[in-house]
């Protein structure tokens, strides 16, 4: 009879389970507790989630006609000694191990000691009692080693649970190193400027930014984020005369820590999930942006307008509330109230229009995004933000005349965007936006016009699993009309390559060249190029 086992178990589970069946008809038609639980962690221990079924019609893969049907099915629906697979399979023609084996023969004699206790035990057949004992016996080093995973899960398990850094926070951190150098002739200037031109001073930089997040989850389904950010890479922006230039990684604290983000995420309802940010609140990071390949400062563009539209800027690191709604389906909306809370000491515009600052009185931005995926490879999305400001309208991305077209004075502007990506492939997307945004001046009746677009390609294990090429190509946000003010004759193109090459899971190395021609919406500027070599570390 042993011999019978051992032979079954050089074939498959459907060899097997006619074999038990065969020779342990008799047993107990309650066996599936002890069955599932304890032939689910031995397969934990060999990366095998099984699980328990109650009837035999819920493997998809076993038919009626298959030749061991009957036995298949009295061992499910009468023993409960047979366990599939999370996708409704069975599997019947994958080996079976010795292992395997003794993890349902340990179910079966704990079913049987089980019946003898409760005084069950003429269910149990002298016969099928031998042959238990027999095959415990042959399997008794297999027992062993099975029950010493077992004893060594639940002590590995102990010693994680007693050093681990908190049951309800997660710790992670973020590092960057970054080598980089502007260069070019001359300096860029405003279109019309009268400034007498001066040589670039082109230096090689190196700097450093450091994050270290706090991830904390009360309910398994929210999330409260605490980030301390420091670090000292400054703005380019001084040396090459335009913010066209800039890192999307850049903002020096001269390495002092501080919190800089602080929200906390959670589900309404099953398809409602809000966030509310206390302070450090950013649109890119709350809602889809359609860049998934360069969006990240750490790990995607190199460039502060390669990473996303513009239109995601609005009410930058400021303190709000933001609400996604996903029902089942191609749709996903976004709604998002978010205010700067800047004081009203701090720009000469409030006092202009008597407005005091504060979470409604202030600079402040009213979000809304309508987001259509109809398949797997194709997701757009359509975005509106009314805003009210006194600082950059673009997130200091385009010229300098783009951003603050009427002075530093209070501004409201209806910005309009249309962001897409499409991945035709798992290792490529092709993915751009188009923006255009309205401004008034609160102050006197100037208004403007102005419009932006870009073009990105990601081509993923590119040379190399894990590698990335980048392309990205635009034109940085520009005046194009307007009453009371003078358009920008000039035309700026951004040309970003990079190479993200994955070290590791946890270093990734990313040289990059951009260049900007005719800075500034400037055809009298010379070139711009900026060379940067980006090295991001992840634990």
């Amino acid at each position: 009879m042993t011999k019978l086992f051992w032979n079954a178990l050089k074939f498959s589970p459907v060899v097997f389970a006619a074999t038990l069946f065969a020779t342990n008809n008799a047993l107990a038609a309650e066996a599936n507790e002890k069955v599932t639980s304890v032939s689910q962690l031995a397969q934990a221990s060999q990366s095998q989630d099984i699980g328990q079924v109650t009837s035999v019609s819920q493997f998809s893969d076993v038919q009626p006609t298959d030749w061991a049907f009957q036995a298949l099915q009295s061992l499910v629906e009468r023993y409960g000694c047979i366990a599939g697979y999370p996708n409704g399979t069975y599997r019947g023609n994958r080996a079976l191990t010795r292992y395997e084996f003794a993890a349902g023969l340990n179910a079966c004699l704990d079913r049987v000691n089980e019946l003898i206790a409760t005084a069950t035990a003429d269910l149990v057949r002298k016969e099928d009692l031998a042959t238990l004992q027999r095959l415990q016996e042959e399997f008794s080093a297999e027992l062993a080693t099975l029950r010493g995973r077992v004893d060594a899960l639940e002590a590995r398990t102990s010693e994680l649970e007693a050093n681990q850094f908190s049951t309800t926070t997660k710790l992670s951190g973020e590092a960057i190193f970054s080598v980089s150098q502007a260069f070019g002739d001359t300096r860029a200037l405003p279109s019309g400027s009268t400034t007498p031109r001066s040589d670039l001073d082109s230096n090689l930089t190196f700097a450093n930014r450091v994050r270290l997040t706090l991830n904390s989850s009360f309910t398994g389904t929210d999330q409260l984020q605490t980030r301390l950010n420091s670090g000292n890479i400054i703005s380019n922006s001084g040396t090459t005369g335009t913010n066209m230039a800039r890192l999307g990684y850049d903002g020096g604290t001269d390495n002092a820590v501080s919190i800089d983000k602080l929200n906390y995420t959670f589900n309404f309802s099953e398809t409602i999930r809000v966030k509310i940010d206390a302070t450090g609140a950013e649109l890119n990071e709350n809602t889809n942006v359609f860049n998934p390949d360069f969006r990240s400062s750490g790990s995607g563009a190199l460039t502060r307008y390669g990473r996303f539209s513009p239109i995601y800027r609005q009410a930058f690191d400021g303190a709000g509330i933001t609400v996604n709604f996903n029902p089942s389906g191609p749709l996903t909306f976004t709604a998002a109230y978010l205010a700067s809370g800047r004081n009203s000491s701090a720009n000469p515009g409030f006092i202009a229009d008597g407005r005091e600052g504060g979470l409604f009185e202030g600079d402040n931005t009213i979000f809304g995004q309508i987001a259509f995926k109809p398949s797997a490879a194709f997701n757009v999305g359509f975005a509106y933000a009314r805003t009210y400001q006194h600082g950059a309208l673009f997130g200091d991305t385009g010229s300098a005349f783009a951003n603050r077209p009427f002075g530093n004075v209070a501004t409201e502007a209806n910005h309009y965007g249309i962001q897409a990506s499409f991945q035709p492939s798992s290792t490529l997307t092709l993915g751009g936006w188009v923006g255009y945004t309205t401004a008034d001046s609160l102050r006197d009746n100037r208004d403007a016009e102005a419009w932006y677009w870009a073009a990105t390609l990601g081509i993923r294990d590119f040379g190399r699993e894990g590698n990335t090429l980048g392309v990205i190509f635009g034109q940085p946000p520009k005046i194009t009309g307007g009453n009371g003010i003078a358009s920008e004759n000039g035309t700026s193109y951004h040309l970003e390559g990079l190479y993200k090459l994955k070290l590791s899971d946890n270093i990734l190395v990313t040289p990059g060249l951009l260049v900007i021609f005719n800075p500034e919406h400037n055809d009298a500027n010379d070139t711009i190029y900026v060379g940067t070599l980006r090295t991001t570390f992840t634990f």
